[in-house]
């Protein structure tokens, strides 16, 4: 136990979930802005399907998510097989499995952000930018990707806090191997499930409630930041 009473097991638990969290929101953030550029902009067939493709992780049980995760990119699946086969890369019963299954839970509340954002902005400006020669690309970075911040910013806080607290998805996609892809809410359970672990699971409910408030008080500070730079813009 360290001065704040916990143990190294418990503090892997956590500096693993920080990772995974961090690694799932980075990963997923330029295919979260693409995905709700698509959305908001694209005129399409098919485009109610693929929102709700994108947004089936919130409706389905975690668990079927892990399940379906475990039969693409296990080691014997057509994804996961291919992966291992030809890049070495595997992801079940690892910490990057981990990683995607809480990417791909946390997706859909980072593009429904975003692209609430996108919609929300003036196609003036940006038609604007083009009538003096910028191109699209140019357009995005210097026009639409400005005025999106705080929806971005939101959108990786909304992301990396469900990453944080993901447990069906990932303990059936990668089990609950401590040291390997036992992140903080899967240690937790493990604590409700032995005698006398009730102070453990404490302890690290503690750890997820200041870890999650301090995501958000900076989630409100960043986007505040953003808004007053762009007001003196």
């Amino acid at each position: 136990m360290d001065a704040l009473g916990l143990s190294n097991d418990e503090w892997t638990a956590i500096l693993l979930s920080l990772r995974v969290s961090t690694v799932a929101t980075l990963v997923s953030l330029p295919f979260g802005v693409a995905a709700a550029l698509l959305l908001a902009r694209g005129r399409f067939w098919g485009k109610s399907l693929l929102n709700g493709v994108i947004h089936m992780p919130l409706i389905l049980p975690p668990v079927v998510t892990g399940f379906i995760l475990l039969i693409l990119f296990g080691r014997k699946g057509p994804i996961g097989a291919f992966l291992d086969a030809h890049f070495g890369i595997v992801f079940s019963f690892r910490w990057t499995g981990a990683a995607l299954a809480c990417g791909i839970m946390g997706f859909p509340l980072m593009v429904r952000s975003i692209r609430l954002s996108i919609e929300a902005v003036d196609r003036k400006l940006e038609e604007a930018a083009g009538t003096l020669g910028a191109g699209p690309g140019w357009i995005f970075l210097t026009v639409t990707l400005p005025l999106i911040l705080p929806g971005v910013i939101a959108g990786m806080i909304l992301s990396f806090a469900k990453a944080m607290g993901e447990f069906g998805a990932t303990i059936t996609f990668v089990s609950n191997i401590p040291g390997e892809t036992q992140t903080l809410s899967s240690a937790i359970y493990t604590f409700t499930q032995v005698p006398g672990g009730d102070a453990g699971a404490l302890r690290l409910t503690v750890v997820a409630i200041a870890i999650s408030m301090a995501a958000l008080l900076a989630s409100e500070f960043l986007a505040h930041f953003v808004g007053r730079k762009l007001e003196f813009e």
